[in-house]
């Protein structure tokens, strides 16, 4: 026997067949440029109605706050003065707008905390309940959300009035308690608070809906794991449901932040149109500069530095979102 004969031939590959004819009138897939694109076609329109509804406003805001312009300006008797920052210089080096910027932190975050603990408590107790208990709860919580502002802070100021107020009579029935005739906006830290409580009632509706949402998507059998790994309600909600939670819990506390520091009408209703000083926050005082000092230009200072804190708040919560879809 020859070595030819023992050697095992070479196997050839097979012939690469030609890829089929198209078919006509079947859809071509999008290139990679065209996919990249589609997005932001989508999104053109709202950008575009997004641009011309907020562009000018803060063109003109920006404006205004590097100028000197009062009723002589408004009015046109006189020309608008550029004042570079004039401005900007004179309400950061004023104390009392120190003061301001500093009750508004505190008035947002003591909002943001009620709110988020209290609408976590809500729908964690929603998935808990039956079924016509959970739909009258949704319908309340409906009901209460689509009162407009106005109608509310009316509510709230009838309930705390110092005369006829609803709240000082029952309150006073308890025993050693006498509130008749206490006035709850006699110091700011007390009026604060009701309107602390004015704005966490609006907003807990809206963040109660949204967890109750993010809550079924929680699968129960990751939750029946951990307990039969032997970890109770709060090991269980600490370590399985809070973390699908997190970008729920952030977009709402990020969403709740720049409402909660942009209140406005709340207190504006509360005080009949004219905050005390120790009832001042940025929308108020930036308000306060413009229409009743007459100051506007000093006003849209305020006001553009109150959108630069707001946008600090936009980029961390950006910063945060970014980090979970790394992990994800």
């Amino acid at each position: 026997m020859s070595a030819a004969d023992t050697t095992t031939p070479a196997k050839v590959p097979p012939p690469r067949q030609a890829p089929p004819p198209a078919v006509p009138g079947t859809p071509r897939r999008p290139s990679a440029k065209g996919a990249a694109g589609t997005p932001w076609l989508l999104l053109a329109p709202c950008l575009l109605v997004l641009a011309g509804v907020m562009g000018y406003p803060l063109v003109r805001l920006g404006t205004l706050s590097f100028q000197k312009f009062g009723q002589s300006q408004l009015w046109g008797f006189q020309p608008a003065e550029s004042a570079g920052f004039g401005n900007f210089t004179k309400v950061l080096s004023d104390g009392e707008f120190w003061q301001v910027v500093l009750r508004t932190i505190v008035f947002a975050a003591g909002s943001v905390i009620f709110t988020m603990v209290l609408g976590m408590l809500i729908a964690l107790l929603l998935q808990r309940v039956s079924g016509w208990v959970r739909t009258l709860i949704n319908i309340a919580l409906v009901a209460s959300w689509g009162m407009p502002v106005i109608v509310a802070t009316t509510v709230f100021k009838w309930l705390f009035d110092s005369d006829y107020g609803v709240l000082n009579a029952v309150l006073s029935k308890l025993p050693g308690v006498d509130l008749i005739g206490h006035n709850w906006f006699a110091s700011g830290p007390q009026g604060l608070a009701v309107i602390m409580l004015l704005v966490v009632w609006g907003a807990v509706p809206f963040v109660v809906i949204t967890l109750s949402a993010g809550l079924t998507q929680v699968p129960k059998e990751l939750e029946e794991a951990a307990r039969l790994d032997g970890a109770g309600a709060w090991g269980v909600f600490r370590y399985v449901t809070l973390p699908i939670l997190k970008p729920v819990v952030v977009m709402l506390t990020t969403l709740s932040v720049i409402w909660d520091m942009g209140v406005f009408p709340q207190v504006f209703v509360m005080r009949n149109g004219h905050p005390e000083a120790e009832f001042q926050l940025l929308t108020t005082y930036s308000y306060d500069r413009a229409f009743v000092v007459n100051d506007y230009g000093q006003g849209s200072a305020i006001a553009l530095i109150t959108v630069v804190l707001l946008l600090g708040v936009v980029a961390v919560y950006m910063r945060q979102m970014l980090k979970i879809g790394e992990v994800e």
